[in-house]
């Protein structure tokens, strides 16, 4: 029996084409679009992005009100999208909608002593760096919190606001035991 050959390619091809587009457009139409929609109706969020998401992480581009609670749109978005994300790590990548240089200063003074912070699970401390910094810079105030998986911070002056999301386990590069 012999097989021939462009049959038996385009068959294959048509198949793959067909499993994988329909795999892309499941992912599409019914987790993507879904869980963008949840996410530009969670209380606090001005704007949202497609998510991206990959084996592990599900990365989300969003723009926050000015009065956002970062903690409860972190927890909001986490519980509306549980379905798309399962057990991966929910990133969000926010986007500040003003830039502000008086915060990104203040946030640059305070970044080693909150970084020491975190890395000696010495929480209590991240508040006080940030009260010594707000103090320092007029018109500058700031809001922490904390939950299980990550610490929430926000810095505000008169025109603009500065999110930033600190995960309490940080990422441990592994190391190969064997040669």
């Amino acid at each position: 029996m012999k097989l021939r050959i462009i049959p038996f390619v385009l068959s294959a091809v048509a198949t793959a084409l067909l499993l994988f587009g329909g795999w892309m457009l499941y992912k599409q139409f019914a987790v993507v679009s879904p869980f963008q929609k949840s996410i530009g109706q969670v209380e606090g969020v001005a704007s949202a992005n497609a998510p991206t998401i990959d084996q592990d992480h599900v990365s989300v581009q969003v723009t926050l009100e000015p009065d956002a609670k970062l903690k409860d749109v972190y927890e909001n978005i986490a519980k509306e999208g549980k379905d798309a994300i399962g057990d991966r790590d929910l990133q969000l990548d926010i986007t500040n909608a003003v830039p502000s240089s008086q915060l990104d200063k203040v946030w640059s003074s305070v970044l080693f002593n909150v970084a020491e912070a975190m890395e000696k699970k010495n929480y209590s401390e991240i508040p006080n760096a940030l009260q010594k910094a707000a103090a320092a810079n007029a018109g500058v105030h700031y809001e922490t919190a904390l939950d299980d998986n990550n610490v929430y911070i926000t810095l505000k002056d008169d025109t603009s606001t500065k999110y930033v999301v600190l995960p309490r386990v940080p990422a441990q590069l592994e190391v190969s035991t064997y040669a």
